[in-house]
């Protein structure tokens, strides 16, 4: 497998099309590498062989496996409360289970991380939520590293400071942040160069995204996903911010629209971006 540069590009895909076939589609625009997002219903079973076997055919790193989760929705914040990650309770111990079931799968791929959004972390420690998310975030990272594998929580659902303090009480060598930009954003939560200096010293992968802050007066509502370079993250300031605390990961672009062929066209101009920003 390649070597990879300084602040590759890369692209955020989903499993669930033919390995090989998804790659090259990557490749042609101009990706080397990448993460892979799990869905809650992808069958895991015998997958890992497939996309082990196409990932080194093509010469194609990925660097995540990120772990989605059956019955989760971004329409609104109030519905991301609800569903997202580990903090809705009905579905806890299922979402444990699926995640370790993705670490497992990673590891028989070669893939040395994974992620997901864990949900809204409360504010206050002391919340019952709080200390049971907690738990489930160091029986995770445990499982990771006996795969040896890093967790990476991606940003978004709460402020900076939040988040650095929960990693405080989690106490794990192995957890980690996976930077998203835009989610500062589209939640509200803070400005996101600020953000990247807050909790630099967690973070170890990065997703490429744009947007703009959530509509005023409209209580609950997310903030409008952009094409990379369309939104108000400032993504000159995002990579000059990235060199400045010496991430030298890859920058890996998310693009998620429902229309596959914009999607890819905005994957591309998104390529010629970044290629032009880290200069």
């Amino acid at each position: 497998m390649q070597l990879l540069k300084d602040r590759e590009i890369g692209v955020m895909f989903w499993a669930g099309r033919d390995p090989v076939e998804t790659v090259r589609e990557l490749k042609a625009l101009g990706a080397r590498c990448g993460q892979i997002g799990i869905a809650g219903d992808f069958p895991l079973a015998g997958a890992a062989a497939q996309w082990k076997a196409a990932l080194q055919a093509e010469d194609f790193p990925v660097v995540t496996a990120f772990c989605a989760y059956t019955g989760e929705s971004y329409a609104d914040i109030p519905t991301v409360q609800r569903t997202v990650g580990f903090i809705p309770r009905q579905t806890r111990a299922e979402r444990e289970q699926r995640t370790y079931a993705v670490s497992d799968f990673a590891r028989d791929v070669g893939i040395p991380s994974i992620a997901t959004h864990i949900g809204f972390v409360p504010e206050d420690s002391s919340d019952a939520d709080y200390l049971v998310v907690r738990e489930m975030v160091r029986h995770v990272c445990d499982h990771a590293a006996k795969n040896k594998q890093t967790f990476a929580l991606e940003t978004g659902q709460e402020p900076a400071e939040t988040l650095r303090q929960f990693f405080i009480d989690v106490n794990r060598e192995n957890l980690g942040i996976n930077f998203d930009p835009a989610n500062m954003i589209l939640y509200g939560t803070g400005d996101p160069i600020d953000a990247l200096g807050v909790l630099a010293q967690h973070i170890i992968s990065v997703h490429c995204k744009d947007g703009d802050w959530p509509p005023k007066g409209v209580a609950g509502a997310l903030g409008e996903e952009k094409p990379l370079g369309q939104g108000s993250v400032g993504m000159d300031r995002f990579i000059k911010k990235l060199k400045s605390i010496n991430f030298k990961g890859p920058l890996n672009i998310e693009r998620e629209v429902p229309d596959q062929a914009q999607r890819l066209r905005d994957i591309a101009m998104g390529v010629k971006l970044l290629e032009k920003l880290r200069g």
